[in-house]
């Protein structure tokens, strides 16, 4: 089952352009995907976060040859800042209007915050609907389940909590009605994809909700049990969540995916413990690698 570079599942950027070792991609503590369906020869495209820095995104999608103007939609995760940061230079990119743009409504919500102490906050950058409609994008807000691109890709919307160790990000808060309250990041959200006679392929963020709880809910909602992929940020890195990596592999295992691939915030630890665990399935992620599910 273990794929390898160069395989017709992973294919790593090359450091070449116009024949010479020239061509970098960068890497940051941010996410964005371009994602690409195909069913009976049509082909359908999707962005779906724009990672963190102004340019970053950007830069790599040119380095690496992507045709941005192919995007039909785009989606988010969550409205953090390190999700948000490239809208505006990949918006430009994809050069049109009226792009539909699905969010959980609660990507708008501000100020938001990271609370170490009463003395230490550290706030996340707006997100308005103002910035997004400037972008040339066209606002979908959802709560539920939606579906995109000729039903082809399930924008997940709002994930129930089900398990009993996934509990959110206890320092998260926000201001509501002039008054501090924890933030549940409730716009945390994935993609789903199912992939004729393998199962689904399912696409995080940060998984704030939890990547099991998300992984539970897909199942719940498409009432398809067979998992090929689980992809993306999963946010096992730091104390309060380093705690549930273990159960968190063993409960990933008993989902028995094809593939489990761990990205962006899942941190250095739970990645190392999942290829220990999970070493047939598990795929070491970078930025501008480029996988194949078919």
């Amino acid at each position: 089952m273990t794929a390898i570079d160069g395989s017709a599942v992973i294919s790593r950027a090359m450091p070449l352009k116009a024949g010479e070792i020239r061509a970098s991609i960068l890497a940051e503590h941010g996410f964005s995907a371009l994602v690409k369906t195909t069913i009976n020869g049509e082909a359908h495209t999707l962005l779906f976060d724009f990672g963190f820095s102004e340019n970053g995104a950007a830069q790599n999608a040119s380095t690496l040859g992507v045709d941005m103007t192919e995007v039909e939609a785009v989606a988010l995760s969550h409205g953090h800042s390190d999700h948000t940061g490239g809208m505006k230079k990949l918006a430009a990119l994809i050069g049109r209007q009226n792009i539909p743009f699905v969010v959980h409504p609660s990507v708008f919500k501000s100020p938001r915050y990271l609370k170490y102490a009463e003395e230490l906050k550290i706030n996340f950058p707006k997100l308005t609907r103002e910035m997004v409609k400037e972008a040339g994008l066209t606002v979908v807000e959802t709560e539920k389940p939606y579906l995109l691109l000729n039903d082809t890709i399930l924008f997940l919307g709002e994930i129930p909590c089900s398990t009993d160790f996934e509990k959110g990000f206890p320092i998260a808060h926000c201001q509501k009605d002039g008054k501090e309250v924890w933030d549940a990041i409730e716009d945390d959200t994935s993609i789903v994809m199912n992939l004729k006679d393998k199962g689904l392929v399912i696409l995080s963020g940060c998984a704030y909700a939890g990547i099991v709880n998300t992984v539970q809910y897909a199942i719940e909602v498409t009432g398809v049990d067979k998992i090929h992929a689980i992809m993306g940020g999963f946010h096992l890195s730091g104390p309060f969540f380093e705690p549930i990596i273990d159960r968190t592999t063993y409960e990933l295992q008993k989902l028995y995916p094809a593939y489990v691939i761990p990205t962006h915030c899942t941190g250095r630890r739970a990645i190392m413990v999942m290829e220990k665990e999970m070493p047939k399935q598990f795929l070491l992620n970078m930025a501008g690698t480029k996988l194949t599910f078919a």
